[in-house]
């Protein structure tokens, strides 16, 4: 744990795609020293050093040896827990890349590794820290009245950019998704999953549709909560839309425009009763403009960086002590409900067509 006068030492492994992110915010950040970084090519992490005035490793245990306290994890998935376990075991603070591992065995023995040895353990889903989410939690934090989720439909696509074709889609774009729904429900697995999926340019699914269930205990108003949740990556185009209706309101994000809109009924309440009680009257109020039955605010968007946030979250979490933001309950939970996915996908498709994604 650092004081507020002694910089935190981080570290960086896997300076690819994303972890070079890692690298530069600990590099820029008050408070932080940026020890060293690892890579597999070890020429990308002498390139990554040099542009961070820090130094290159080789291996994950020279970087332990220089004395981290922090480190990001962002090597491709299947190699999360052989790098993260040196540092776990060591009592050292990860911030492991989405998704905590590829299955939920190995994220349990990750979870497990942090447990044992105390480590502050995160996991980098990092559409949480999102603008347009941070404006949505603020909204409904503040007005007091939280939308409570009863359909959510979620649509991820994007054209194939042939990263991360070692995962399916479900793992390497729905994983953003399954793990702000399953926030919204309290961090509940799904008590029913159906899904379709297809295999068309890589060896996994490329494309999937997931229907979750959760079933309401009575004591928090019963009825069920349905999220549809759709990602490929074989699009024209990128979209990135959640909806979200609930009793008392509905909420749309569109992360890529950096947009959304609350609508709340509770503002009318009184006119909504009298439009109730006109309707069953049988009055015509065709040119009723239903706009004026509701409170229509758009969120208000910060313009912070959301790697930065998240960072700032995950060695906040190291200095005081407190749960992460996104822990490693969290992370298996995100994983094994993806795991259920793609067993609902092969399912879908019968023990032949399956063979295709196995």
């Amino acid at each position: 744990m650092s004081t507020s006068t002694t910089p935190l030492r981080c570290g960086a492994v896997g300076v690819g795609r994303m972890g070079q992110h890692h690298a530069r915010v600990y590099a820029e950040m008050e408070g932080v020293e940026l020890v060293g970084v690892v890579d597999a090519n070890f020429e990308r992490a002498q390139e990554i050093a040099t542009k961070f005035g820090t130094t290159a490793y080789r291996t994950e245990e020279e970087l332990l040896a220089a004395g981290v306290q922090a480190v990001s994890i962002a090597v491709p998935t299947t190699f999360h827990k052989k790098s993260a376990a040196p540092f776990l075991n060591a009592g050292v603070a990860c911030l492991i890349e989405k998704p905590l591992a590829q299955n939920a065995e190995e994220a349990e023995a990750i979870k497990k590794m942090a447990e044992e040895s105390g480590a502050c353990l995160m996991v980098g889903h990092i559409e949480r820290f999102n603008p347009i989410m941070r404006a949505m939690q603020q909204a409904t934090e503040h007005s007091g009245d939280p939308i409570t989720p009863r359909f959510i439909e979620v649509h991820r696509v994007s054209p194939m950019t042939f990263r991360s074709i070692d995962i399916g889609v479900v793992m390497d774009m729905m994983i953003h998704d399954l793990d702000v729904v399953l926030m919204l429900m309290g961090g509940r697995e799904p008590d029913e999953i159906q899904a379709s999926g297809v295999a068309v340019v890589s060896e996994f699914e490329d494309l999937c549709n997931a229907r979750l269930v959760w079933n309401i205990p009575e004591n928090e108003g019963g009825g069920q909560c349905v999220a549809n949740i759709t990602a490929g990556r074989l699009a024209m185009k990128t979209e990135r839309v959640t909806r979200i209706t609930g009793p008392n309101g509905y909420i749309k994000i569109d992360y890529a425009a950096k947009k959304g809109t609350i609508i709340r009924r509770t503002a009318n309440e009184i006119q909504m009763r009298e439009v109730r009680e006109q309707l069953r009257t049988g009055e015509d109020l065709t040119s009723l403009d239903w706009t004026e039955l509701v409170n229509i605010e758009p969120l208000e968007i910060d313009s912070g960086e959301p790697i930065v946030k998240e960072i700032e979250a995950f060695l906040e979490a190291v200095r005081t002590g407190n749960q992460p933001a996104i822990d490693a309950t969290a992370g298996f939970v995100n994983v094994r409900t993806a795991e259920r996915i793609v067993q609902a996908i092969e399912h879908s498709l019968g023990s032949h067509a399956a063979a295709t994604l196995s």
